[in-house]
């Protein structure tokens, strides 16, 4: 049997290791996940150095990995460095042992799971109380708030802590591809131009994520189009308090004008014109390209 032993209340250092362990190590996706008081190691192993070497303890029928516990190769509490932790020690390991082996992780998957890693590690060293506006209360809507209560909502139950956890950071990951990915096509596809309302970029692309990266990167307005499906989003910064912001009214009506066949949707707001979208698979996309609209939004 093969088994991972953790601490009890696993945090999402204890918790990102399993992940790892569980889902690129070759065999492991069954393994049995085991809790221990922390520092402590498993009863299994007393009277083994399990400091060293590989971290698979072989003993018995059981084959025994202890992570963010016990100082194992996959503990980090032997050693103050900030910039390591369970986690980072684990996917290190992990790495190693799918290098060269027909394994398919893209260069974006190990991306995505190296920044998910990355901020694991920070939390581990509580270096969240250094990230921008640490104090608000939008900070409570994470994963490390949603642990948090999960514990006293649900407490003891350290299997369903795991559980949650994993799900979370498969979630996650596929988050931070789409993020790297549209990293990518800002810096490579988007095709900027100035506008009425400010500095703007638009892209063909099935990637809706580069709309909100875009806006969180100084882009005033941004437009996707769906080479797949045709359909066109338009967005602008949603505006300051107090502030009225851009009004899509003159774009969505000379939109209307140029293809008045497409199903053309301008949000309550006036910042969102929408021409398809998955909330309404019944709307009709537009044959205008992406270079017609981005010509409407420089000369309106």
């Amino acid at each position: 049997m093969k088994i991972i032993v953790a601490h009890t209340s696993p945090d999402w250092d204890a918790i990102g290791s399993v992940w790892l362990i569980k889902k690129y190590l070759a065999g492991w996706q069954e393994a049995r996940v085991e809790f221990v008081p922390a520092g402590q190691r498993s009863p299994k192993v007393d009277g083994i150095d399990i400091s060293e070497g590989d971290p698979v303890v072989k003993i018995g029928g059981n084959e025994i990995i202890h992570v963010d516990t016990g100082l194992s190769p996959l503990d980090h509490h032997q050693v103050y460095d900030t910039s390591v932790s369970a986690a980072s020690l684990a996917w290190e390991y992990v790495q190693k042992q799918i290098t060269g082996q027909n394994e398919t992780l893209t260069s974006e998957h190990r991306e995505a799971i190296s920044r998910i890693v990355k901020i694991i590690v920070d939390t581990d060293h509580f270096k969240e109380v250094f990230w921008m506006d640490a104090a608000a209360d939008y900070q409570e809507f994470s994963l490390l708030g949603l642990l948090e209560g999960l514990k006293i909502y649900k407490p003891n139950e350290d299997d369903y802590y795991v559980t949650f956890g994993i799900e979370c950071l498969n979630a996650l990951q596929h988050t931070f591809e789409n993020r790297i990915w549209a990293e990518k096509e800002i810096k490579e596809n988007g095709r900027k131009f100035t506008s009425r309302f400010g500095r703007g970029i638009g892209f063909e692309t099935l990637n809706d994520t580069v709309i909100k990266l875009a806006q969180k990167m100084g882009y005033e307005i941004v437009v996707r189009k769906d080479p797949r499906k045709g359909y066109v989003r338009i967005k602008t910064r949603p505006a300051e308090d107090g502030a009225a912001g851009a009004d899509l009214t003159p774009v969505f009506e000379r939109l209307k004008q140029m293809d008045p066949k497409a199903t053309w949707y301008l949000h309550i707001s006036k910042k969102m014109l929408l021409n398809g979208t998955p909330k309404n698979p019944k709307m009709v996309p537009t044959t205008l390209s992406l270079g017609d609209i981005i010509q409407v939004l420089t000369q309106i």
